[in-house]
């Protein structure tokens, strides 16, 4: 399985220019037309084919492009957001596929995965941040602002902070390359951009406190 993307592919992807069909035709989303809704245990079958395939994250990309170009289908299927949270669809150590909501104007610290990661928008609005090295700290190189339909890279050594700019949900499928939950990774310090031991807990905490937050409004 593939799990390198082009730093060209990267940067592209970062200034917004790079939402072009990519990947494998055999790995596509499936869709229920009569009905209008996406069939999400399908989709979760087709995400797993592709991310162990050949062609790895294009052909994972092919398929979210196609499943978040219909955002009304997919809602119908996945449901309306409701509560910010990081919800499993799949779990393996090869694959992991989440659905990802976000609460209004919440964000998350910079923080890297350690192995790809693809991010289709189905409903709301996703602003991230790209950071590389500096030195003891980060800084930021570019910026990537995703919408509804928008399908997103970013390579194993990526790092990037994610703002919802918006006063309601947004949700999102992102697919990782291995296990995100279980991979050592690193998150870096709002404050002093310093390099410390990513925590997951942590990062469930930031997603009820957020949820709380918008809950009370």
């Amino acid at each position: 399985m593939s799990s390198r993307v082009s730093r060209r592919r990267f940067m592209a992807g970062g200034s917004g220019l790079a939402v072009s069909l990519t990947g494998s035709a055999r790995a596509q989303a499936r869709a229920n037309p009569a009905r209008g809704r996406v069939d999400v245990e399908g989709l979760v079958e087709d995400l797993k084919r592709a991310g162990r395939g050949a062609d790895g994250q294009p052909a994972v990309r092919a398929v979210l492009e196609r499943a978040v170009s219909e955002p009304g289908a997919l809602l119908a299927g996945i449901g309306e957001p409701r509560e910010a949270g990081i919800h499993t669809l799949y779990r393996a150590p090869d694959l992991t596929i989440l659905n990802v909501v976000w609460a209004p104007l919440m964000v998350l610290l910079p923080h890297n995965h350690r192995m790809w990661a693809t991010i289709g928008i189905y409903s709301g609005r996703e602003d991230n941040i790209l950071w590389r090295p500096a030195g003891p700290r980060v800084g930021a190189f570019g910026a990537a602002s995703l919408s509804e339909k928008d399908v997103f890279d970013l390579p194993d050594d990526a790092i990037h902070s994610v703002v919802n700019p918006i006063p309601r949900l947004t949700g999102a499928i992102h697919v990782y390359g291995g296990d995100f939950f279980e991979a050592p990774r690193s998150e870096w310090d709002s404050d002093t951009l310093r390099e410390r031991p990513f925590d997951i807990e942590a990062a469930r905490r930031v997603f009820r406190e957020a949820a709380q937050r918008f809950n009370c409004r």
